[in-house]
């Protein structure tokens, strides 16, 4: 029973990881298409303005997914992290060089080095989440067993591919929606449309690589397929499509910032429907929940940490992004607004 809630618990982490992480790297994506300095002065100066205050925060998510993945289920830990180690070295060394971009760019005055540091930030913005989300397939498709070697099939197959351009997808919904209401909060007025047009055709871009998804799963990944096509799964699949037509709706209306809640709840609820598909295993069709748990002592302790962190961590988390939206955090002088 305790390792059941200790999963969920992680799925819950994961895609708030997901949401929150995947609206810094939908920034960086659009930071990598926003063209060349002149013409990507405007979306760059927002894109910076909008993430100063909590990119890093992001991470604890991440962290903590970390931890009850090695603490609460050792033997999934050491099959993903065997397995997998080349994606997720890859995303790793992605998300050191996007966060070493985007600090060095802004004080930096040579324009040669400015340059490198955003288009390390960019480039690893698209990266890391088109490798973590092939870990995503690689688990999803069962290629990876408890006792699998590492090799390129692992990762290196559609599944995989397919997962890896949804996160991508993903995090290019999120970033363009939140970019949106940012743009109106800080008065920025010409880039309310420039981010409301791209966040409508990256909301096309997921529902159709989500639909290729399906048909690729159905011989790739059917146990899981099968969980996204039926009870439970299906629901939240629908519910997720339905947040993401919303998006592009509300992301349209007079308070764009609405659209900021259904597009986060499509990627939960992707997220959510992804875990609900696998259940009971971990590892589609090789191990399950409670195979992979670790001791009973240490699953108690690290339920008790969970709820202490959420208690804790949790509401202030909440209100460093409530206060974020509301840009209360970072005012803005005369010279950042100027044109």
């Amino acid at each position: 029973m305790t390792a059941d809630i200790l999963a969920w618990v992680l799925l819950l982490a994961i895609a708030a990881y997901a949401c929150g992480g995947g609206v810094d790297y939908g920034a960086g994506f659009w930071d990598l298409l926003a063209g060349g300095a002149a013409r990507g002065r405007r979306p760059r100066w927002l894109i910076d303005h909008a993430m100063a205050p909590v990119w890093e925060v992001n991470n604890v998510w991440l962290v903590f997914v970390l931890v009850l993945m090695w603490t609460g289920f050792p033997d999934f830990f050491q099959t993903v992290f065997t397995a997998l180690w080349l994606p997720l070295a890859l995303a790793a060394v992605g998300m050191v060089l996007r966060g070493a971009g985007f600090a060095l760019r802004k004080p930096t005055h040579r324009l040669a080095a400015r340059r490198v540091y955003g288009a390390a930030f960019a480039v690893a913005s698209l990266l890391t989440p088109f490798f973590l989300g092939t870990v995503i397939g690689s688990v999803a498709s069962g290629r990876v067993r408890p006792g699998t070697v590492a090799s390129a099939d692992a990762w290196a197959n559609t599944t995989s591919v397919v997962a890896g351009l949804l996160a991508v997808c993903a995090t290019a919904v999120l970033g363009a929606v939140f970019l949106t209401a940012d743009a109106r909060r800080f008065g920025a007025h010409d880039l309310v449309g420039y981010f409301r047009w791209r966040s409508r055709a990256a909301v096309a871009a997921l529902l159709v690589v989500a639909a290729a998804g399906l048909v690729v799963t159905a011989d790739d990944a059917s146990y899981v397929h099968h969980g996204l096509t039926h009870g439970w799964g299906l629901l939240l699949v629908l519910l997720s499509a339905a947040a993401g037509a919303a998006t592009t709706v509300l992301v349209g209306g007079r308070s764009p910032g609405r659209a900021r809640w259904s597009a986060v709840a499509a990627v939960a609820l992707a997220v959510g429907a992804w875990g609900v598909a696998q259940r009971p295993y971990l590892v589609p069709t090789s191990l399950t929940v409670r195979q992979a748990a670790g001791a009973g002592a240490t699953l108690q302790w690290m339920l008790i940490v969970s709820l202490v962190a959420l208690v804790l961590i949790g509401p202030a988390v909440a209100v460093l992004y409530r206060l974020d939206t509301r840009g209360v955090l970072e005012p803005l002088t005369d010279e950042d607004v100027a044109s």
